[in-house]
C-alpha cells in the first residue's frame, strides 16, 4: 500500500482492509514507516521505532496481538514516551534522568492494545516527565506542528499529536493529567477525549497517577477511531483505586447515534481572568451557531470552581509538584543518578525542590480541594448537559515561547504559568469527568486549526461520543491536511 492511500483510511478503516484481505498488517506497516522517515524530519515527533515483535514478556517474541481476530488487527500505531510499559522497550519520559530506562514487562494498558491486535512500532516525544504543555524536551528538542513548524504542536502528548496530524498513524497513545490529550488535539486539528477517572487502568505498576488527575487516552483524527480504541482499552483491574460504570453499549456504537436536542452551557472566557483571543472567540461563536442549528439549547453560564482560582493553582501545584518529587526520586535511586541540572530541565528541577517543601497536611488539604471542584463541577452537569469552553484561549504558540523567563520560575510558578495558557482544561482532571477536544473549525487568517472542549458529567462519555459524531458530520474536518502531511510526495507550502 503506497502511503498517499494509506493516509485516507483510519483506524477503523484500515483494520477492515485487513479483515477483507485487501492489505495485509506487513504493509500497512511498511507505509506507516516510510511515513515516519517522509514527515518526522520536519516535525520530530516518533522518538524512536522498532522493529514489529512482540509478545508480552521480557523480550522481543511473536506477537499474539495480531491476529485475524483482533478488533483493530495489523493497524500501526504509536506509545507516548511515558504512561504504559512495553516489555523490552524504552520509555524514557523524556529525561535524562530517565536514559536507557527499559521496560520489563507489559503494563495493563499495553496488553490491551496488544490484543485490540495494534502494531506498536515506535514511541513519541513527550516533554520532561510530561511536565509542560508544550513538547520541547532537552535530549531530542522541540516536536513541531505539521501546520506550521514554528508553533508547538502542545503537549504533554505533543508528539503524539504530531504524528497523527501528519498522517504517520491514524492515532496514537496520549495521556491527559492537565490537558496534556485534549491541547495537542487542539493544537494539531485533531479529536481528543479524556475519559472519566476510573474509566482505564493505570495499573498494576500504579492505582493512580497523580492522584487521580491523569488519565490515559489517545488522539484520532476520526471520532469513530477514539470511540473503538476506548472500547478496546476501558476497563477495570483488580486493585484500582476507582471505578467508572461500564457503559450500556461499546462507544463506537454511540458516533451515529442523535445526541438529541442537548442543554450546552457556554464558558466563554476562562478562571482566573485569562482572556481568549479574537481568533479563539469568533471560532467559539461559531460553534455556538453551528449548534443551534443542530438544535441544541446553548446559553452562557457561569461555572462556580468551589474555590477561588489562586487557590486552585496552589493545590494543583502541591499535588503536581509532590508527585513528581517523589517519582525523580525513584528514578535518581534506580539509575544512580544526581538529582540536578545535569539530569533534570530547570523547570522541572525547580518543580523537584517546590514538592520537597510540601507537606503532609498541604497535600492533605490539596486532596479537599479536589474533592470541592469535583462537587461544584457536579451540579453544574444537573444544569447542563454538556458545557463548552475554547480548549485554549489561543492559537498554537511559537516554540520557545514557554521557556521565556523560566529560569526564574519555582514550581508554583511553572504551574501558573501552564494554567494561564491552558485555563480551560485543568478542572476537568481535578474533577475526574470526561472532556473532548473537537476540531469544529480554523482560523481564518492562519488556517490554524482551533479546538473545542466539551465536557459532561463523571462517566458520560456516550454523550460526548453521540455529540462528537454530529459535529463531524455536520463541520467534516478530514479533508483538512496540514503544511507537513505524509500523503502528498513533497510537502506543501
Amino acid at each position: 500500500m503506497r502511503v498517499a492511500e494509506y493516509v485516507k483510511h483510519d483506524a477503523v478503516g484500515l483494520a477492515e482492509l485487513v479483515a477483507g484481505g485487501e492489505v495485509t498488517s506487513a504493509e500497512l506497516e511498511a507505509a506507516a514507516r516510510e511515513a515516519v522517515r517522509t514527515v518526522d524530519p520536519r516535525i520530530n515527533a516518533v522518538v524512536e521505532t522498532w522493529p514489529t515483535d512482540d509478545g508480552p514478556g521480557p523480550g522481543p517474541g511473536p506477537n499474539p496481538a495480531a491476529t485475524p481476530s483482533a478488533p483493530l488487527a495489523g493497524v500501526p500505531f504509536l506509545i507516548k514516551d511515558i504512561g504504559v510499559s512495553m516489555a523490552g522497550r524504552r520509555m524514557e519520559l523524556g529525561s535524562r534522568l530517565a536514559a536507557g530506562n527499559v521496560a520489563r514487562a507489559d503494563s495493563s494498558l499495553m496488553l490491551r492494545f496488544r490484543r485490540a491486535g495494534l502494531v506498536t512500532f515506535g514511541r513519541t516525544a513527550t516533554p520532561e516527565m510530561a511536565y509542560s504543555i508544550t513538547t520541547e524536551p532537552a535530549p531530542y528538542g522541540p516536536t513541531r506542528n505539521p501546520w506550521d513548524p514554528e508553533r508547538s504542536a502542545g503537549g504533554s502528548s505533543g508528539g503524539a499529536g504530531a504524528a497523527v496530524a501528519a498522517g504517520v498513524v491514524p492515532a496514537a497513545h496520549a495521556t491527559d493529567a492537565a490537558g496534556s490529550l485534549r491541547i495537542p488535539a487542539s493544537c494539531n486539528g485533531l479529536f481528543g477525549l479524556k475519559p472519566t477517572r476510573g474509566r482505564v487502568s493505570m495499573g498494576p505498576g500504579a492505582d493512580e497517577v497523580f492522584n487521580g488527575l491523569a488519565v490515559p487516552g489517545v488522539v484520532s483524527r476520526t471520532v469513530r477511531d477514539s470511540a473503538a480504541l476506548l472500547d478496546q482499552f476501558r476497563g477495570p483491574e483488580p486493585g484500582d483505586p476507582y471505578f467508572a460504570q461500564q457503559p450500556a453499549r461499546p462507544y463506537v456504537e454511540e458516533v451515529g447515534r442523535a445526541p438529541g436536542s442537548l442543554r450546552i452551557g457556554v464558558l466563554p472566557q476562562a478562571w482566573g481572568g485569562s482572556r481568549t483571543t479574537a481568533p479563539v472567540s469568533d471560532a467559539l461563536s461559531r460553534t455556538v451557531r453551528l449548534l443551534e442549528s443542530l438544535g441544541h439549547q446553548v446559553v452562557e453560564a457561569e461555572v462556580d470552581l468551589g474555590i477561588g482560582w489562586e487557590e486552585f493553582v496552589l493545590a494543583t501545584a502541591r499535588l503536581m509538584t509532590a508527585n513528581l518529587t517523589a517519582s525523580v526520586d525513584e528514578l535518581a535511586a534506580a539509575f544512580g543518578r544526581p538529582v540536578d541540572t545535569s539530569t533534570l530541565e530547570p523547570v522541572t528541577l525547580a518543580g523537584y525542590h517546590y514538592g520537597q517543601r510540601v507537606s503532609g497536611a498541604q497535600f492533605v488539604a490539596a486532596l479537599a480541594v479536589r474533592n470541592r471542584v469535583a462537587r461544584s463541577l457536579a451540579r453544574h452537569f444537573d444544569t447542563h448537559d454538556v458545557l463548552l469552553t475554547p480548549t485554549l484561549p489561543d492559537l498554537p504558540l511559537p516554540l520557545g515561547t514557554f521557556a521565556e523567563g523560566s529560569d526564574a520560575l519555582d514550581g508554583l510558578g511553572w504551574i501558573d504559568r501552564l494554567n494561564d495558557r491552558s485555563p480551560f482544561t485543568t478542572a476537568f482532571n481535578v474533577a475526574g469527568t470526561p472532556a473532548m477536544s473537537v476540531p469544529v473549525t480554523a482560523d481564518a487568517g492562519t488556517g490554524l486549526p482551533i479546538g473545542m472542549q466539551f465536557a459532561a458529567g463523571y462517566g458520560r462519555e456516550g454523550r460526548l461520543f453521540r455529540l462528537a459524531g454530529q459535529l463531524e458530520q455536520a463541520s467534516p474536518w478530514s479533508g483538512r491536511t496540514p503544511t507537513v502531511w505524509a500523503g502528498t510526495s513533497t510537502d506543501r507550502r
